[in-house]
């Protein structure tokens, strides 16, 4: 190794020592952003490692290098407009845009390395078998991820799409991954078995997906994360390179874990969920659990402010609602006005609430609310029994009493104890279904007053009413 490929060998250890460490600082809401920003750097600084080691070795020509500028500059401009435009409701389906990115950019390595047939034969089963993997496990996450991201826009049907044949097709795919993935091994060179690979694993992508309702599409972002990482990973094995193995893993590891404590959120098990869904999807009516429509209690915000005012204890409870209306700074603004009167404000947030793992800790921290504030459902359930007030903004399925019961789609499922507080109020549009599709028997709780209105006009009318009665 000469000079410049030794200073680069270090550089990416440096980088991947950074990519532990920045993981490691995302462990907490205070540190989180610094753990961003570390990862986020040191990432930086290894592509213009490798930019440097290119350039040292002199493998690229004037053209190559202006693709290779033209690509970068594209990608960064898209990268920044995203983290600067794309709004709250619309970051679950840009991080499976981002994961389609990662895992089709993973399974292009592979694609190339195994292209180049001389050295592909020559290494054996050292590239060629990660590089099957890269190609199943990056080409399953590209189509299946470009199908979640439909899901979540309404492009595609948020309900489970269910064809006949489906479940075989997704028995007989698998087994084809086996035998794609030999016949690449024992034939490096054969260009049938390396695009019939990609292909059907495209194909799997797609028929994995679709049949997944869109109450359990939080689970699949996380799982789809982890098979990016794993990708990403095979990649770094594929050009024999350490800093993509560690950064792969360490994205594979953490998705994982994510994963399986998105499932044990929802009572399911991770197979269930893969072989097929129970969410509807937005668009899909659903009849009620009794067939009868419930008797609710409508409340103004008037009603509502006096009992926030004079509570010694208040819970929120966001939900997508709050999200859809980008009402999270009148809900931050609301709380720091009760705060002020000496009101004991706290957040309730549930593993799944929202459309992605984390969704509503990264709407509530964009309005600043005090990391103390914010409480996972195994702290905060003990406290609603003592809460004056607990306030639901938006949230359906993670509240619902009726998960206590057997025998509907979300038996089991933990939720929020939000009928245990002395008083509750429900902020919603309408009586519409969450994604489960079923009515939610909190709102005919004698004690349940419903607030309809937008959840952001709803919070700004609570906030004045709020401030007469304290001012």
């Amino acid at each position: 190794m000469d000079n410049v490929s030794d200073a680069v060998h270090y550089v990416f250890l440096a980088a991947s020592a950074c990519f532990v460490l920045g993981l490691h600082l995302m462990n907490h809401p205070r540190t989180a952003r610094r753990g961003n920003a570390l990862s986020a750097g040191a990432m930086a600084v290894a592509l213009g490692a490798t930019v440097w080691l290119v350039a040292d070795e002199g493998v690229i020509s004037g053209t190559g290098w202006l693709v290779l500028v033209t690509g970068g500059v594209i990608g960064a401009a898209l990268g920044l407009w995203a983290a600067r435009e794309v709004q709250m409701t619309a970051m679950p389906q840009l991080v499976s845009f981002f994961n389609a990115v990662g895992g089709g950019a993973a399974a292009l390595i592979a694609v190339d390395d195994l292209l180049q047939t001389e050295e592909a034969a020559l290494l054996g089963a050292r590239v060629s078998l990660p590089g099957a993997l890269d190609i199943v496990i990056g080409a399953v996450t590209f189509s299946g991820s470009l199908i979640a991201a439909g899901k979540l826009q309404g492009v595609v049907s948020g309900a489970p799409v269910v064809f006949p044949g489906a479940r075989l097709l997704n028995v007989l795919l698998p087994v084809s991954f086996v035998a794609g993935t030999v016949w690449l091994v024992l034939s490096p060179d054969s260009p049938v078995a390396l695009y019939g690979l990609v292909g059907v694993a495209l194909i799997f992508g797609v028929t994995m997906v679709l049949p997944i309702g869109g109450a359990d599409m939080p689970v699949v972002i996380a799982l789809l994360n982890a098979f990016t990482g794993s990708a990403v990973a095979m990649a770094g094995f594929v050009l024999d390179e350490a800093a993509l193995i560690i950064a792969g893993m360490l994205v594979s590891a953490s998705g994982g874990i994510l994963t399986k404590l998105m499932a044990d959120a929802m009572n399911r098990s991770i197979a269930n969920i893969v072989i097929g869904g129970f969410g509807t999807g937005d668009s899909v009516p659903a009849a009620t659990g009794s067939g009868a429509p419930a008797q609710v209690r409508s409340v103004s915000a008037d009603d509502v402010a006096i009992q926030l005012a004079y509570a010694g204890k208040v819970v929120f409870v966001p939900g997508y609602g709050l999200a859809a209306a980008q009402a999270q700074h009148e809900l931050g603004d609301l709380a720091n006005l009760l705060t002020d009167h000496g009101v004991d404000v706290s957040y309730a947030v549930h593993p799944v609430a929202g459309r992605m793992p984390g969704h509503m800790n990264v709407l509530l921290a964009e309005a600043n609310v005090p990391y103390t504030q914010l409480k996972e459902m195994d702290d905060v359930n003990p406290e609603f029994p003592q809460a004056d007030v607990a306030l639901v903004i938006g949230a359906n399925d993670v509240t619902n009493p009726i998960a206590r019961k057997p025998g509907n789609a979300i038996s089991g499922m933990p939720i929020l104890d939000v009928d245990k507080a002395r008083s509750v109020v429900v902020i919603k549009r309408s009586m519409g279904h969450g994604y489960a599709g079923i009515d939610n028997e909190l709102y005919a709780d004698p004690k349940t007053g419903m607030l309809f209105s937008d959840a952001k006009k709803g919070l700004a009318e609570l906030k004045a009413a709020v401030g007469e009665f304290v001012g």
